[in-house]
């Protein structure tokens, strides 16, 4: 069937709330008005408030809500508006939810999901347009998980509600109108490994989430001039599928991470250590990284653009990884 991004997470909602009297959503403007990004739109008609449920404009108020609803032993999806928004639940997300199984000496799990939008490439301003995944896959006690695809979109959240710990899930932007095909009977997804989105055997580009599109663009481009890049998409942030890295470099003996985060103490440095200390005599060049500038990402279309990864940064580092230039 044909559907869109935002179409395939709002399935994956209903279908979650149609199979576990448990399970409901909360969040900002998430009830009557639909989602500030239209994902619940309908989803308050057809499950009523209770399930749907409007919250205050405080995110440690509803997040803290959401560990204490999982506590007792509901299944919370708390819809986070965006990732900048979450810092202002980082006590409950990083001092509560992620460290209570440990602290209760094993008694006390957290079955909590939240799900929030993130990144750039939307003209909203330095204030709105952060990718912080890399921040909370710093943390232990939490998985974070980035869906890239219709599948992952549609099929990540009902295996994320299996899971006794809490799960944050990552939404890009730019995504939500992204349009494709989607088996009707698409379902529960695995939320434990990388994916090769494009196999290949000169040199690996290694993405998640939102700049997937771009990478895969990249691959095409390449291909057109005889370098047949792989792509990973690593899906999981935390715990890493380190293995699925190794691999791939181990296949190309070349890599490029893409990451829309700030190059600095981002997830791609911590993924190109990872090589460097396990793969390092399967290298033939040194691991290239594609970030974000290291500023506050303007608001200017041009200049914002400007700031991401780019198809032709990204093919631009693939040519340097396998020693051509132009």
């Amino acid at each position: 069937m044909k559907t869109t991004y935002r179409e395939a997470i709002r399935a994956a909602i209903r279908d979650a709330l149609q199979r576990d009297d448990r399970v409901f959503l909360m969040g900002e403007d998430v009830g009557a008005y639909g989602g500030c990004f239209a994902v619940s739109l309908g989803l308050f008609e057809e499950f009523g408030p209770e399930r749907i449920r409007d919250t205050p404009l405080s995110e440690s108020g509803f997040v803290g809500a959401g560990i204490g609803a999982a506590l007792g032993g509901m299944r919370p999806i708390v819809e986070i508006m965006t990732v900048n928004f979450s810092l202002l639940a980082l006590d409950q997300i990083v001092n509560n939810a992620a460290t209570l199984l440990h602290m209760s000496g094993g008694q006390f799990n957290v079955p909590l999901v939240i799900r929030m939008t993130t990144g750039a490439g939307r003209q909203l301003g330095a204030q709105h347009s952060h990718s912080l995944e890399g921040w909370y896959a710093h943390i232990p006690g939490l998985r974070i998980l980035a869906a890239a695809t219709l599948e992952d979109a549609r099929g990540m959240l009902w295996t994320a509600l299996q899971d006794p710990d809490p799960v944050l899930i990552f939404e890009h932007g730019t995504l939500y109108n992204m349009p494709g095909e989607l088996d009707d009977d698409a379902g529960p997804v695995d939320i434990t490994a990388a994916a090769i989105r494009r196999p290949g055997t000169d040199v690996s580009l290694i993405t998640y989430g939102g700049t997937l599109p771009a990478v895969l663009d990249a691959a095409g481009q390449l291909s057109a001039e005889g370098v047949d890049a792989e792509v990973l998409d690593l899906r999981v942030l935390r715990p890493l599928d380190e293995a699925a890295v190794l691999a791939t470099v181990a296949r190309t003996h070349r890599a490029v991470v893409v990451d829309e985060g700030w190059r600095s103490g981002s997830l791609s440095a911590e993924i190109s250590a990872r090589i460097t200390e396990a793969s390092f005599y399967d290298l033939d060049a040194p691991v290239g990284r594609v970030c974000s500038a290291e500023i506050p990402l303007p608001y200017a279309k041009s200049q914002e653009l400007a700031a991401l990864p780019s198809v032709e940064r990204i093919v631009r580092a693939a040519r340097e990884a396998v020693g051509r230039s132009g």
